[in-house]
């Protein structure tokens, strides 16, 4: 008898879910728990892997009591995860040998500088599709194996093993499995786009030991069985896929489909337009990445905008500023003003990334007058999500050809309607939410469920999407135009103040 419910972790930046759902795409229970944002100084941003470990076994306990199920009852398990966030530990304790570097973090900033120095920014981009920044994880890896004492020796003789959270995760739950999947190792800036292995020639320049590397595989694929003491309640489940979580989000908003896109509202915004099998190379400051591989199938290819803040602006008002109590007074304060009397905030607290790529680039606020208050900061701030996507979106016209008619959204943001007429508003297109908006969570359960014969085929799944809302422009043209061109003013302000 085929079981109805695949299981589906989801390690975010801030937060970790396990999700339970339905042969239908449908969320039957879920459970989240948050975990501590460690910020050792200025730039720098680390997670406790254990803490995080800790926290997929507590929330899939959670779900799966809240549904009345147990592991046996599950088809199959899918993670997706925060990419490029790097953790290095010992194979021999399971301990980690330093905080996890998560993505944000910019202590490589020289490191990246040295490169550049020599090939400049792009020196690898036509093999991994990615520039040179402190967002990606070999350079976050070289920090580690040369700052914490004993890790470079430990890492060559294969008794320290690296990998991004998604590694990290199944290498517990699946009892000493050493994987990653071919999504989170595009993200790396050591795998080869088109051959889909570790390349040597990029290992070489960033003096990186192959024996500390995991094995690459599909993102749909039986892997293994979930066992040992880090399995917890999961004991005896399959683990069926790993996925990158904005990739995740690609293939739950059912973006099977060459030039089909959507964008995540999250901690960033992640803008993913499916390629299908051509990896298209950049000139307008995007990235490419793998989108998925399912199974024995070709890799399928995207084209992707990384913005590292957005919602995180939304926490940083109420955690930081303390001017709001809760992130959703942030709508209800910006409902309350016609607009943001020319306040611009510039989130560029780690830099800026796409299509900009400025490591030297730090948060302002533009535009304060003694009339502005927080209303208008928070407007501005709802406001930052919809310019930043701006910028990708025109970039991803100029790299594609594609002139989008409408925006696929989903993640947290995407329940602020402020926000998403902001962006509607923006773009002058229409902005397209889907009936669940969880869809980094939907897209590990498709990845997993695929695998395991839970649905049959990406036809299906695409029949199963839905749309809750739509949310069409109401600002003219000229109007549009001219609060774009006062936040691109807004954003040269925030170049060279790095140290």
């Amino acid at each position: 008898m085929l079981k109805r419910f695949v299981g589906a972790i989801d390690q975010g930046t801030s937060s970790t879910r396990f999700a339970v759902v339905d042969a239908g795409g449908a969320i039957v229970a879920m459970a989240q728990a948050e975990h501590t944002q460690i910020f050792p100084g200025p730039g720098l941003v680390e997670h406790d892997a254990l803490e995080i470990l800790a926290r997929v076994q507590a929330t899939a306990a959670a779900a799966l009591a809240q549904a009345g199920l147990v592991a046996a009852d599950l088809a199959g398990v899918g993670i997706t995860n925060q990419r490029e966030t790097t953790v290095l530990w010992d194979r021999r304790t399971g301990r980690p040998l330093h905080n996890a570097l998560v993505w944000q973090d910019t202590r490589v900033d020289r490191l990246v500088a040295r490169y550049a120095a020599s090939g400049g920014r792009d020196r690898f981009r036509a093999v991994t599709g990615l520039p040179l920044a402190s967002y990606f994880s070999a350079l976050k890896l070289q920090w580690l194996l040369d700052n914490v004492p004993g890790a470079r020796e430990l890492a060559q003789a294969g008794k320290a093993l690296f990998g991004t959270i998604d590694t990290w995760l199944a290498w517990n739950l699946a009892g000493g499995l050493h994987v990653t999947d071919v999504t989170n190792a595009s993200r790396t800036q050591l795998m080869d786009l088109r051959t889909l292995a570790w390349c040597p020639e990029l290992l070489a320049a960033f003096n990186i030991p192959a024996a500390c590397l995991p094995r690459i595989v599909p993102t749909s694929g039986i892997i293994g069985t979930m066992r040992g003491a880090g399995a917890g309640v999961l004991a005896g489940a399959t683990l069926a896929a790993l996925v990158g979580d904005q990739q995740a989000a690609l293939l739950g908003q059912a973006c099977f489909d060459a030039g089909d896109a959507k964008n995540t509202y999250g901690t960033g915004n992640f803008l993913l337009m499916n390629t299908g099998e051509t990896a298209v190379a950049s000139t307008a400051g995007l990235i490419t990445t793998v989108a998925y591989q399912l199974g024995d199938q070709p890799a399928r290819y995207a084209l992707e905008g990384s913005i590292a803040v957005t919602g995180a602006l939304i926490q940083w008002l109420r955690d930081s500023l303390c001017i709001i109590k809760e992130s959703a007074e942030a709508d209800t304060l910006a409902a309350e003003v016609a607009d943001s009397a020319g306040v611009y905030v510039v989130p560029a607290f780690s830099g800026l990334y796409a299509p900009y790529w400025r490591d030297d680039a730090r948060g302002v606020i533009t535009g304060l007058t003694r009339y502005a208050d927080r209303r208008h900061i928070c407007r501005a701030a709802l406001e930052a999500a919809a310019y930043q996507t701006r910028d990708v979106v025109d970039a991803m016209a100029r790299d594609s050809g594609v002139a989008l008619s409408t925006l696929r959204v989903d993640g947290g943001m995407a329940r602020s309607l402020p926000m998403l007429q902001a962006q509607a508003d923006i773009l002058g297109v229409a902005v397209v939410r889907p009936m669940v908006t969880e869809t980094t969570v939907l897209g590990a359960a498709y990845a997993a469920g695929l695998a395991v014969g839970v649905w049959p085929d990406t036809d299906s799944l695409r029949a199963q999407w839905r749309m809750d809302r739509q949310i069409d422009p109401l600002l003219a043209a000229d109007a549009r135009e001219k609060l774009y061109a006062g936040w691109q003013r807004a954003v040269t302000k925030a170049f060279d103040l790095a140290d």
